[in-house]
């Protein structure tokens, strides 16, 4: 009978073990655990809840420009604004669900963005009015934390604020010869310097969710408990358990 029981658990353990490797983060459950992160950090603390939330991502978007700077020295490139547009971390989950791409490459690179999927997730939950913190610094963020002397400038009203699409002005042109060579390294480096959404979403989650409980102390924990039963919520509870599986020492 007992043998019979353990090898019921066994069982057991090897479904869940399979069913965590089936759970995958896109981009909509990333775009919602920022919302709800947003939602209750300034609900419960006003002004101050919202610069803690700015601070979040001002301190997450470098922490993924750093790796990207990571990877691109690893591979003996150098950190120019090629190379930065050459090592993104994600691609969209399905083609379509982003509309982007170039104004021009001289004087400067001049980028935008006409479909946001992290746009459209906040507006079918009714998040918009808290996911578009999101899109104040993140950009530069990233830039900054690729190169510290690198500035993206917005140069519309974003997409999230109510603009018709986000333009970005690189500070940097792309000549011919690294348009070219930014098409090849591309090419030649796929996925291979990616990240799926369930290591973004964890990395949002450790990062902006500290940065909340820091700032803010036991109302942070609060907005990081609440922001995470609503995501539950939402959600299901795997679409949580799948993101302690994420090394936390890669972010």
């Amino acid at each position: 009978m007992l043998l019979a029981v353990f090898a019921l658990i066994r069982y057991m353990k090897g479904v869940g073990d399979m069913t965590n490797e089936c759970v995958k983060c896109k981009i909509e459950h990333h775009a919602v655990l920022f919302a709800y992160l947003a939602k209750h950090a300034i609900e419960l603390c006003g002004e101050k809840g919202k610069e803690a939330v700015l601070d979040a991502m001002t301190a997450y978007g470098r922490e993924r420009g750093a790796r990207m700077a990571a990877n691109a020295l690893a591979h003996g490139d150098e950190l120019t604004t090629m190379t930065n547009q050459a090592y993104g971390e994600w691609k969209p989950d399905y083609d379509g669900q982003m509309e982007f791409g170039q104004l021009c490459t001289e004087p400067t690179l001049q980028t935008y963005i006409s479909r946001c999927a992290w746009c459209d997730a906040w507006k079918k939950h009714g998040l918009l009015d808290y996911g578009k913190y999101y899109c104040v610094n993140v950009d530069n963020a990233v830039y900054q934390g690729f190169r510290s002397d690198f500035v993206c400038t917005p140069t519309t009203t974003a997409l999230s604020w109510g603009g018709e699409r986000c333009e970005f002005d690189w500070g940097h042109p792309l000549t011919s010869d690294e348009v070219k060579a930014l098409a090849e390294k591309k090419k030649a480096l796929g996925t291979s310097c990616m990240k799926d959404f369930n290591f973004h979403t964890a990395h949002l989650l450790h990062t902006v969710g500290n940065t909340l409980k820091e700032q803010l102390g036991a109302q942070g924990e609060q907005a990081v408990s609440l922001a995470l039963s609503d995501y539950v919520g939402t959600f299901g509870q795997a679409y949580l358990d799948v993101l302690e599986g994420v090394d936390d020492e890669q972010f």
